[in-house]
């Protein structure tokens, strides 16, 4: 009997201690577990907290970006017809014209200002040639953006077009920011040539900080024809069109009669397809907005230094 009761305990002790160790066991696993929810619940946490702060960084850059970067950087934006539209082309573009205006200083201008551009040319004596004239147009988007200027020179117009991120440009220098009544001067080749007459030694104007940029509303006089274009049809608001005489008047009052669109105003849908949607520029000026806020703020401590003037020693 004693030897029967000692194997019973000994095998109550053995069950008590495997059942201690379970318990053990078992409150280690909900201890780990209990540990690894806390982990992943911290982690997805902290997880979310960076995505809304991002979400919150991009609403507030959205914010920020003043909408007046659509007509100062028109040339980020991309062309407006899908055929020739290419999502990872436009973002390479876009890094390499933020790269080279980080080496060039390319100013704030709009069609009707006057610009100073001086590029390098090997076969000028200097190896570089500067032309003064004002710009009649601007065409084109991303790296192949340009400009055109336009000058008299000996009583003989001179227009040169350049790109505005071709990399001879050495310098490109605003010295009167203005617009005018049309997005084309191009009937400036058809008028006198006072209108595009600039000196080539012409002073820089400068212009208040936050001043808004000035329209020009000068209208200027066309020649009579024959013309560069049919000035009669397109209604130019800045240029006063001479009386027609004869057939070319019984032929421009025809064509106005037959090719007249007055409803192309109320067109949403051509209107739509001609320009990038509100939201794309946002999103497209919120990536590249701190690059050029701090090309703007250097630009502006250079223009202030040479806005001052300093006093002199009287007496």
């Amino acid at each position: 009997m004693s030897n029967l009761v000692l194997f019973q305990l000994r095998k109550s002790t053995v069950a008590l201690s495997a059942i201690s160790k379970l318990n053990k066991t078992h409150i280690e696993i909900q201890f780990n577990f209990k540990y690894l929810v806390g982990q992943l619940s911290q982690r997805l946490q902290s997880t979310s907290s960076q995505v809304v702060v991002r979400e919150n960084t991009k609403r507030e850059q959205k914010r920020v970006v003043p909408p007046n970067y659509r007509h100062i950087y028109p040339e980020f934006l991309p062309d407006p017809n899908m055929e020739f539209r290419n999502s990872v082309r436009e973002k390479l573009e876009r890094t390499d014209m933020i790269n080279r205006r980080s080496r060039i200083e390319i100013p704030e201008f709009y069609v009707g200002s006057i610009l100073a551009v001086t590029s390098s040319d090997e076969h000028a004596v200097g190896k570089t040639t500067k032309f003064v004239g004002i710009c009649i147009k601007r065409e084109f988007c991303g790296l192949r953006a340009n400009f055109t200027l336009r000058n008299v020179v000996d009583n003989l117009g001179v227009e040169i077009k350049y790109e505005m991120y071709d990399p001879r440009l050495q310098r490109v220098q605003v010295l009167r920011l203005e617009k005018r009544l049309d997005s084309e001067l191009l009937y400036l080749r058809d008028a006198d040539p006072e209108f595009s007459t600039f000196p080539f030694d012409m002073d820089a104007e400068f212009l208040n900080e936050g001043a808004p940029v000035p329209v020009n509303p000068l209208k200027v006089n066309l020649r009579p024809p024959p013309w560069y274009a049919r000035w009669e049809r397109l209604q130019p608001k800045g240029a006063i069109i001479p009386e027609l005489r004869g057939r070319r008047k019984e032929k421009s009052e025809k064509w106005l009669e037959k090719f007249s669109e007055p409803w192309e105003k109320y067109d949403l849908m051509k209107q739509y397809r001609k320009t990038i949607p509100e939201e794309e520029q946002d999103s497209i000026y919120s990536d590249i907005y701190s690059e050029l806020h701090q090309m703007e703020i250097a630009s502006k401590k250079l223009k202030r230094k040479k806005a001052f003037v300093k006093p002199k020693k009287t007496g």
